[in-house]
């Protein structure tokens, strides 16, 4: 269901953030936030709270709103979710979940075991909460690696989607032109300049479908004009049934819906392709999972943390604005 003309209708609290929530060590930094380990007083759960001076945000309100209100409607096994809003008058306060899995591409580097079977359950799941984004009417439209973690540390734990800082509310009538995204992962049509749809988001799960199998992405170039020149002369008609597929068709499909992916182990060919082409700075984020995850090891070693809690930690860590380039042809 669309989320209607009351898209930023969400509520912030005024009373000091503090009051509820004990801050305890500083997880990151960026351009325009500051995220921070919080422990609730009342319930003594951990979360992680995004602190945005509001200096930082004149001349971005309408994409703050935006992000909170999408994060405001949603909620989903498989999306890092908003609990609470507080507001000073210096800043704006986001009490978000904290997950402790680490990035899609660490964990796949570091499990020694990986299958075309573990590809489709990760893809199922990430089509899965995609489509629920669709059905009320929300497009992420940055969806990449960099923005799925892991819920937790163990072995059988669930993907979250993360970082709605570029996602749009499908209004009635309205039209989507905005060219955005990650280079990379963004679709043609954005970057042909054209008005685009929810399309743009299967695009995305294709390019990462297709990283997941072999380890290195379809399009690549130092160079972002030559990169987009790429992505722009890949066959594909928009006006053609077999240019892609929904999302109800690819969870249909017998490679997630079946029994067809392979069980044979692919982990040394993948993850040899990841470490050679996503090491590089200009695919990570300096402020993300892994250094997070880290911190918290350091916690738990030094008995800060009760293991028992780590099974519900949930982290969105990156920063809402400087780290998505807009992709300009």
């Amino acid at each position: 269901m669309p989320l209607g003309d009351d898209c930023h209708a969400w509520k912030k609290k005024t009373t000091d953030v503090k009051d509820q929530y004990d801050f305890k060590e500083i997880l990151g930094t960026g351009a325009f936030s500051e995220v921070v380990l919080a422990e609730e007083k009342r319930t003594q759960k951990l979360v992680a709270i995004k602190c945005i001076p509001k200096k930082a945000l004149e001349g971005k309100e309408n994409s703050i709103e935006n992000e909170i209100a999408v994060l405001h409607k949603i909620k989903h096994a498989n999306i890092v979710s908003l609990e609470e809003i507080f507001e000073s008058k210096s800043h704006l306060y986001l009490v978000m979940q904290l997950v402790s899995g680490g990035e899609l591409f660490d964990r796949i580097i570091e499990k020694g075991f990986y299958t075309e079977k573990d590809a489709s359950k990760l893809i199922q799941q990430i089509l899965d909460a995609v489509k629920y984004l669709h059905d009320m009417g929300i497009v992420h439209r940055d969806l990449k690696p960099e923005n799925l973690l892991y819920d937790s540390m163990d072995d059988d734990s669930k993907i979250m989607i993360s970082d709605f800082g570029l996602s749009k509310i499908e209004c009635s009538g309205s039209v989507m032109s905005t060219a955005c995204g990650t280079p990379g992962y963004v679709a043609p049509e954005v970057l042909a300049q054209k008005p685009y749809s929810k399309a743009v988001d299967c695009w995305s799960i294709g390019v990462i479908a297709y990283i997941l199998l072999c380890g290195y992405p379809p399009f690549y170039d130092e160079n972002d004009a030559k990169l987009f020149e790429q992505i722009l002369k890949a066959e594909y008609e928009f006006d053609s049934p077999y240019w892609t597929i929904s999302l109800i068709q690819a969870l249909q499909h017998p490679w997630i819906a079946e029994d067809t992916a392979l069980d044979k182990n692919i982990h040394e060919s993948v993850s040899a392709q990841i470490k050679k082409n996503f090491a590089k700075s200009k695919w990570k984020q300096a402020f993300n999972a892994t250094a997070v995850v880290r911190h918290m090891r350091r916690l738990l070693r030094r008995r800060l943390l009760p293991e028992r809690r780590w099974r519900t930690l949930t982290l969105c860590p990156t920063c809402t604005y400087h780290c998505h380039p807009t992709s300009r042809v």
